[in-house]
């Protein structure tokens, strides 16, 4: 698959001598849904802001669609539309001018059908005649959207777009999302929202202190760095775990449940030995569940061993 972002060694240093990026390389594929996680202060927006033309990097380069974000800005930045975090629009002016002037922005002709189309799609139509001032803080994140997409771009960065929106943006977002992959659009996301990361994304990029620590598929990675854990009910309370049980990586959970962990790409997971050796040392069963790491669970270990790190 063809990259539509090709980022090369890119760098940012602010005057103070903060490096925000520390030369990170990254192609992002045409079409694909990619989450970018990272803890506050990783990079992140830096990084969106490079890419998009409102900041400029200290050293390497960035090209969309092959143009270069720095000497090629306009051909660039006429493939990209960026959903911020803040929420930044003209209060007294109506929703339906503000899509229509953000098309016109990016030298598109008028077409009202087209924002007619995003405006329902965002549940906004019955909204078109309203001035954004009047609007709930829901409503004002959805036009942000619309905006974004008023002038059919080919690349969409969601900059944590359902932080603190209710539950039904949340869904039409990520319905929204969907329809946009369909048609071919790439669409990078920044969330604190980990489980909508793992529901739609095609790969993960985890960010910290300024660098990718990894870019990886997502249902690779969790299958290559997930654990699964096997959760045993047992009849009676346990106080420790019996001598017999040493050699399991064991855990006591209150004093009815054991807690077995083992990796999902092992050749055997011991839980066969295991419950024959639970029933030698005397313990009754009440009840087995298995779990999966979910990718929450990856992302927190990935960022607590750099932060680790001297």
């Amino acid at each position: 698959m063809t990259a539509i972002v090709s980022i090369d060694r890119l760098s940012k240093t602010y005057s103070g001598g903060f490096e925000a990026l520390k030369s990170v390389s990254l192609d992002i594929k045409e079409g694909e849904i990619l989450a970018l996680l990272g803890p506050n202060g990783a990079g992140k927006t830096t990084l969106i802001s490079i890419i998009c033309g409102i900041s400029t990097p200290t050293d390497g380069a960035v090209r969309v669609g092959g143009h270069d974000v720095v000497g090629a800005f306009r051909d660039a930045r006429r493939l990209i539309g960026l959903v911020p975090q803040e929420v930044t629009i003209e209060p007294f002016e109506t929703v339906f001018n503000t899509v229509t002037f953000s098309r016109g922005l990016f030298g598109m002709r008028r077409d009202s059908a087209r924002v007619e189309a995003i405006l329902k799609d965002l549940s906004l139509w019955d909204k078109r005649d309203s001035k954004l001032v009047e609007l709930s803080g829901g409503m004002k994140r959805r036009v942000l959207i619309a905006k974004a997409l008023a002038h059919e771009p080919r690349v969409l960065f969601l900059d944590e777009p359902t932080a603190g929106v209710d539950v039904e943006l949340r869904r039409d977002m990520w319905a929204l999302v969907e329809r946009l992959r369909a048609d071919g659009v790439t669409i990078i996301l920044t969330t604190h929202y980990i489980e909508e990361a793992e529901a739609i994304a095609d790969r993960v990029g985890v960010i910290a202190k300024g660098e990718i620590l990894l870019v990886e598929d997502k249902d690779r990675l969790m299958k290559r760095m997930g654990q699964k854990t096997l959760r045993i009910d047992l009849a009676e309370p346990l106080m420790d775990i019996p001598a017999g049980l040493a050699g399991y990586d064991l855990t006591l959970e209150g004093e009815c449940a054991l807690v077995y962990r083992y990796d999902t790409v092992g050749e055997r997971t011991g839980i066969t030995r295991l419950l024959n050796d639970l029933s030698a040392v005397g313990l009754q069963l009440v009840d087995i569940e298995t779990q999966k790491s979910s990718l929450e669970e990856i992302f927190v270990s990935l960022v607590s061993e750099t932060e680790a790190a001297p």
